[in-house]
């Protein structure tokens, strides 16, 4: 008899993915995703605390469900992802009406867990320990048949592939490195098998996913001889079906010339590179633990331009961290202006728990990181609009990713959303579409189909 899921998805890429390996691993056990929480025999919170807004939007939802669970008690209650993981036990205490707290290394025990709170082994299942011998399971054993085929996801066309999980980088405010462990890659033959079943099955784009792919292979074997990641974008490039190639997220340091020449040398590899900077001071990147200044981050990005002139280069910044003085941001609006990023995701700093950064004297006034964030945001949206605009009249190639009434939206190698009014009824998520650029936004770009 089926059961129904709703998993509710908090974060990042990574937890994006982890999610649909929980649909695939409980649709062995007969649950069947399903797209709003009434009607549910089994609720799932799959959570991020990277930033502190993320963790009190998860207590939030949880608050929220309590009546539902009092209205019916068979209702089952998890929390999964990184919030579990830095939880645990507290999130019991603060939520009692959970009956489910799984951390990152362990959702793949799912089946498990439920199982025994069903047979009424426990009333209550915490499971968020983390094992230094930890790997990830061999994709073959989340597939079975009970594979959901791409069109059941929102974009079939397009899928995300772990590659490794955890950091061993330990930057002064990130809590990955205890919400997900320290780094390990997958072998690159388990990598490789599955992106050639996912092209089986009709996915077109892939995106390769770790918390620093550019150290792929590194802190362990992945192969009989040494690959690294620039080797594995090669191998997966030349799978047959793998029309686009994307892959997040890089840390600076380990950029290699290596891996620049890949933007250069392979085909289906988009032109479109998201790599973190945080800060334009070399004291606040100090601070950070980043391990690079701006001046060799400045370096690389001149390098990778001349190998790929077109790339669009994204970014991560934090504003207001502990110490920043007014010309450490100046620094940050001046690389900002430098780099000319197409786009980035800025946030302000937050304590984080046993972050190093916690202990930090010399805390930003929330209101000073306010206007520091406005500040960016509103530069980088006029760069963004700029950017944007240096595209029409141009003709890209779109890979599309719906089709309605009104007209069809797409993506560009480069990443950019793509409108057209005139959609073609002949043409379905997936398919590539040669559109002439007659308009530009600050997050998006219109356009026409081509005959």
């Amino acid at each position: 008899m089926s059961k129904n899921l709703y998993i509710k998805t908090f974060g990042c890429q990574m937890n994006e993915r982890d999610s649909e390996i929980i649909e695939q691993l409980l649709a062995q056990e007969g649950y069947v995703a399903i797209a709003e929480p009434e009607g549910a025999d089994l609720i799932l919170i799959n959570t991020c605390s990277i930033r502190e807004k993320a963790e009190q939007k998860v207590f939030s939802l949880l608050g929220s469900l309590r009546p539902e669970k009092q209205k019916n008690p068979k209702l089952l209650l998890g929390v999964t992802g990184c919030v579990a993981q830095q939880e645990g036990e507290q999130i019991r205490e603060r939520m009692p009406h959970v009956d489910l707290i799984v951390g990152t290394q362990q959702i793949y025990r799912l089946p498990e867990l439920l199982d025994r709170l069903s047979q009424g082994v426990t009333s209550k299942e915490i499971a968020t320990n983390m094992e230094a011998s930890f790997t990830i399971p061999p994709f073959q054993k989340l597939l079975n048949s009970a594979f959901p085929s791409p069109s059941s996801a929102a974009y079939g066309f397009k899928r995300f592939v772990t590659i490794m999980q955890g950091c061993d980088n330990f930057c002064s405010y990130c809590v990955v490195p205890g919400t997900r462990g320290r780094e390990i890659s997958r072998p690159m033959a388990d990598i490789l098998e599955e992106v050639e079943i996912l092209v089986s099955q009709g996915v077109r784009e892939i995106t390769l996913l770790g918390q620093n792919v550019n150290s792929y292979g590194a802190a362990n074997q992945v192969a009989e001889q040494p690959v690294n990641f620039p080797r594995l974008l090669r191998e997966v490039a030349a799978i047959k079906g793998v029309q686009r190639l994307r892959f997040t997220t890089s840390h600076p340091k380990d950029l290699t010339e290596e891996l620049m020449r890949c933007f250069a040398e392979i085909d289906n590899l988009c032109p479109h590179f998201h790599l973190p900077v945080q800060s334009g001071s070399n004291a606040v990147l100090r601070r950070m633990n980043r391990k690079y200044t701006v001046e060799t981050y400045l370096e690389k990005v001149e390098l990778l331009r001349r190998y790929r002139p077109d790339i669009a280069l994204a970014t991560d910044i934090i504003v207001g961290f502990p110490g920043e003085t007014d010309n450490d941001f100046q620094a940050t609006m001046d690389l900002l202006n430098h780099v000319r990023f197409h786009g980035s995701f800025s946030f302000k700093y937050s304590d984080r728990p046993h972050t190093r950064s916690v202990e930090f004297d010399d805390k930003i006034p929330e209101e000073v990181k306010s206007a520091r964030l406005a500040m960016f945001q509103e530069r980088q949206d006029a760069i963004s609009l700029e950017r944007n605009r240096e595209y029409i009249g141009k003709k890209v190639e779109v890979m599309i990713e719906g089709v309605n009434e009104a007209g069809l939206k797409g993506r560009t190698a480069g990443n950019h959303m793509v409108h057209c009014a005139d959609g073609a009824t002949c043409l379905l998520p997936g398919d590539l579409a040669t559109v002439h650029i007659q308009h530009a936004g600050k997050h998006s770009l219109k356009g026409v189909l081509e005959n």
